[in-house]
This record gives structure tokens, sequence and C-alpha cells, in this order.
């Protein structure tokens, strides 16, 4: 992730308990996993004690990126969004022209993109190609599988 991350204040209060929970508990049963390890001998080689230590370091990255997106975190609210065009936060419902399927996405973050929700990236093709459409409007987006033309029909919050 680069930039500034767009969330919405419940996203920014799950990150935070995540970032919590994983500097509090988890950092504590990391510890107790390498003291456990440690008394079992000779360090160059045991096995559990590299494994610990390998998990320490991966459990230190996921906190680092937490914290860097928290950082770089700003809040939107949905009574600030403007409905006349595509943009975060809009509920967009949009109907590929090619086989006349109607489907609705709430474009959202990266951090809050979830499919099977119907919230798809701000950054993903999709999410790039509709932003700041107007209702009316035809998108022509590049996907891997060719060029795909979707009619933007409805723009709610």
């Amino acid at each position: 992730m680069s930039g500034v991350n767009y969330v919405t204040k419940e996203t920014l209060d799950q990150m935070m308990n995540e970032l919590t929970v994983l500097k509090t508990k988890g950092r504590a049963e990391i510890a107790r996993a390498i003291q456990e390890a440690r008394e079992k001998g000779d360090l160059k080689e045991n096995a559990e004690y590299d494994a610990a230590k390998e998990a320490q370091g991966l459990h230190e990255a996921k906190i680092a990126t937490l914290e860097a997106a928290i950082a770089t975190s700003r809040i939107l609210s949905a009574d600030t969004i403007d409905t006349s065009k595509v943009s975060i936060l809009c509920k967009v419902t949009i109907t590929n022209m090619a086989n006349k399927k109607s489907v609705t996405y709430q474009i959202v973050s990266e951090t809050e993109a979830d499919l099977k929700a119907g919230k798809i990236s701000i950054t993903s093709p999709i999410g790039k190609g509709l932003l700041g459409k107007q209702e009316g409007e035809i998108a022509e987006i590049q996907a891997p599988n060719g060029l795909i033309k979707f009619k933007v029909e409805k723009i709610t919050i």
C-alpha cells in the first residue's frame, strides 16, 4: 500500500484493536515459545528455537505493516460522499454490456476489500475504471481477459 489509506471509522477501530492484540498477547505467546525452546538446550541445532525466532520476525513484520497502514489512514464518513460520481465508499450498480448482468459493488480501500461482501478495492481494475464516472456513463475496463464495458446504472451511499 502506498499513499493515503481511506477507511471507515469502524475499519480503523478494527485495525487498532488487532494491533493491540498483536503487541500484547501475540508478543507474549512468541516470547513464551522462544523461552521454552531455549530451555531445550543447544541453540545451534534447535529447530524449535529457529521456528520460534522466525515466527517472531513474521509477527513483528505484521505489526510494522499494520502500524504503517494506521499511520496513513484517513477516516471517511458516508455523509460527506458526493454521489454525483463514483468515489470511494459509494455503492455503484453496474451492468456488464456484454451479458447484461447487473451487480452492485461498494468502492472501498485496499484494507476493506472483500469481494464476497460486494466490496471492491479502489485500486482494483474495476475500481479504477469506475472512479469518477457518472450515472449513465460507460466504463471501459482492461481486465486480464480483455476489455470489459460496464454501464453505471446507479450511485448511492
